[in-house]
């Protein structure tokens, strides 16, 4: 019998997600929580599950309901934009009272409620996308081949409030920008009488037109992707109030930011729009300029579209927003994102801020004049806490950990990792109420990370050694590199994660893997995230030289003559660039999804941290690794999926064919069909074994 080993059970339990429960709404009450489960920890499938007094109950499953057939465009570019890879109930929403919840497959509408009953198909004129209930669960608003429709949840009345006017216009949709890179994932919001909406317009005109295809079947034509390169245009976004009664007025947003008093910078056009909302005060919207140096954040009157300032925000480098903000208060306070040498929360009209020294990582919710959020003190860390007028700040978890939680009444779903695995508590009144199946599996390769603190700039790392490992004189480990250490992400955190498993199953073939998280990761402060403005590269291969230098002198055993470095995306873009431009120190690297020119890569996300490439081409210059090629002396393994179309396959052939210009010999595994997260058995599990074999050969001695 084949005994199953580490990559093939990554690659069977989806990277160790199946299983685990997510995306928690919890009822205005407190009494209900709806959330999103596979049936195990092997399963694709996603099931709608519904906790309510004490126990867990199925609200629909999708093998059960027979629907089947291809996904509509717009929801197959939206799980792309989610690095969604599973299937059946992926997304859903709920009415106010979290009574009716709606979901689609393939296309279908369909509706559940949590008060008993059975799915119902609710017919539509188009293939649904994106559905959303109105607040009293008599409608539901859905968008139907780029129109913004509505219908009863009995079936009828189905009917366009807003239809593109040509090919390239949606409502109701997120552009490519919005869901990339802005995090934002709808387009449009219910008023809370239910009689109108406030809808996002994309017009995809102006924006360059790329063209993703399958090499493998060359008689399939290619894909057009409306993909905003640095420096080029973005889509035309403009802000629509529409009503039940079919009229309908558009918002009248600013053109441009004025500049601060004794700022020489050009005003920059707002063609970002961050997040909106609409309360009991009114709708409002929060934009952002393209230069990403100034936002405002607008109230809209519902009747003419005019819009007020209620906030201005402006940063030398770049307006990062806390997700969740901003947020009203039952008081009428706002919660906004603050910027005093970290990143914080400001209750406005209080004056009230979180405390110096804590890193926000979201709003989880406000109840209230409550707000619960997550935060962290020491990066390798995260915890729930709540803040009230009366009581101020408490810390809600207290096991080291990554935890997260959800919020409604006085109830807190609390999600926590630690290194011991996952925990999903429900509390009501602060008092344990139950708890969530997580069904994910265990490792079969036990991590074993030991967290580090390393340098003068207190790096923190994560270390992996082989198990049962001694330290004798005459046996010297080779080390591997494997991190991200890019924007967004944290790899060195006392939580259980696939990365950890994935580590220590290189560790158990014979390495010391180091895992480091470097200048321009959250977790920290903001003048480490800002270190990497107009550098995304030297800075980051700095701190892992460091690294390197300052946890060999913590274990002799470590042979820093043979060090491998290996990752994926901005990862990858680590692992070229640092045999590229330290093959002092790095040996061999496996670079996977990299962007190699920095060009091609999206307006938002890029020019935040290396500015517009007219304005600073030498950022582009210094961090392209095309334009580096000819300094490779190591050996280099480029892994794509042919499918990306984030990182889309450009990038890497475009950096093959500079190395081969160059006379630089280099491997280049293309994977068929994959996209930017590379799933499924044969290809996952393959891949982790190819990497092993590749570096195995390609260290010295």
């Amino acid at each position: 019998m084949t005994t199953e080993d580490l990559p093939l059970q990554f690659a069977r339990t989806h990277r160790f997600s199946s299983g685990t429960p997510r995306d928690f709404t919890v009822s205005p009450d407190g009494g209900r929580v709806v959330f999103l489960r596979t049936a195990d920890g092997r399963s694709g499938t996603g099931l709608l599950w519904l906790f309510e007094n004490g126990s867990e109950r199925l609200l629909a499953d999708p093998r059960a309901l027979g629907a089947t057939g291809a996904l509509p465009a717009a929801e197959a570019v939206r799980r792309e934009r989610a690095r969604e890879t599973g299937g059946g109930i992926v997304s859903y929403a709920a009415d106010a009272d979290v009574r009716l919840v709606v979901f689609t497959l393939a296309g279908t509408l369909w509706t559940v409620r949590t008060d008993g009953g059975v799915p119902r198909r609710i017919p539509t004129a188009r293939p649904a996308v994106a559905p959303r209930p109105a607040p009293d669960g008599s409608l539901v608003a859905y968008v139907g081949e780029g129109a913004l429709r509505v219908v009863r949840t009995d079936g009828t009345g189905d009917r366009a409030l807003a239809e593109p006017e040509g090919p390239e216009v949606t409502y109701g949709l997120c552009d490519h920008v919005s869901s990339e890179s802005l995090g934002r994932t709808r387009s449009f919001w219910w008023s809370p009488e239910g009689d109108a909406l406030l809808v996002v317009r994309v017009d995809d005109s102006p924006v360059r037109r790329w063209f993703v295809g399958d090499p493998a079947r060359p008689g399939k034509a290619p894909r057009a992707v409306a993909y905003p390169a640095a420096g080029t245009a973005n889509a035309d976004l403009s802000l629509h109030l529409l009503r039940l009664d079919g009229t309908r007025v558009g918002v009248d947003l600013p053109a441009a930011a004025d500049p601060a008093p004794g700022d020489d910078r050009a005003a920059g056009a707002f063609e970002y729009v961050v997040e909106a909302a609409w309360d009991g005060d009114g709708p409002r919207v929060l934009v952002q300029t393209r230069d990403q140096r100034s936002a405002l954040l607008l109230r809209i009157d519902r009747t003419t579209g005019a819009t007020a300032p209620l906030h201005r925000l402006a940063d030398d480098a770049w307006l990062e927003f806390v997700p969740g903000t901003p947020a009203a208060t039952a008081s009428g306070g706002l919660v906004l994102t603050t910027r005093d040498g970290t990143r914080g929360l400001l209750l406005t009209g209080t004056g009230v801020r979180t405390p110096k020294g804590m890193y926000v990582h979201e709003l989880l919710g406000v109840v209230g004049d409550r707000l619960h959020f997550t935060a962290s003190e020491e990066p390798t860390e995260a915890h729930v806490w709540s803040y009230e007028p009366e009581a101020g700040f408490t810390r809600l978890t207290g096991e080291p950990g990554v935890h997260g939680a959800a919020v409604g009444g006085d109830t807190v779903v609390l999600d926590s990792a630690t290194l011991d695995g996952r925990t999903v508590t429900v509390l009501r009144g602060g008092r344990p109420a139950g708890r969530i199946g997580v069904l994910a599996e265990r490792p079969v390769t036990e991590p074993r990370p030991r967290f580090l603190t390393l340098g003068e700039r207190e790096l923190r790392a994560a270390l992996y050694l082989p198990g049962g490992h001694r330290p004798a004189p005459d046996t010297r480990l080779p080390v591997l590199v494997h991190s991200y250490s890019g924007p967004g992400t944290q790899r060195v955190v006392r939580a259980a994660a696939w990365h950890h498993a994935v580590n220590q199953w290189f560790a158990d073939e014979g390495f010391a893997v180091l895992t480091v998280d470097g200048r321009g990761t959250p977790g920290r402060d903001r003048a480490w995230e800002t270190a990497v403005h107009g550098d995304q590269l030297t800075p980051v291969v700095e701190d892992h030289v460091d690294a390197l230098r300052a946890v060999a002198e913590l274990r002799p055993e470590l042979d820093t003559d043979r060090v491998a470095i290996r990752g994926w995306s901005f990862g990858g873009f680590l692992a070229a660039g640092a045999v590229l431009h330290r093959p002092d120190v790095f040996h061999a690297a496996v670079a996977g999804g990299a962007p190699t020119d920095m060009r091609l890569y999206d307006t938002h996300w890029k020019e935040r941290f290396l500015g517009h490439p007219d304005v600073c081409p030498e950022n582009y210059e210094r961090c392209s690794l095309v334009a580096h090629a000819h300094l490779l002396t190591r050996p280099l393994m480029l892994v794509h999926g042919m499918a990306d179309d984030n990182v889309v396959p450009a990038h890497m052939l475009r950096f093959s064919a500079a190395l081969l210009a160059a006379g630089r010999p280099h491997t280049v595994l293309p994977l068929t069909g994959s996209t930017h997260t590379v799933a499924g058995e044969g290809v996952a599990d393959t891949l982790l074994r190819l990497e092993l074999d590749f570096l195995k050969k390609s260290l010295p001695g």
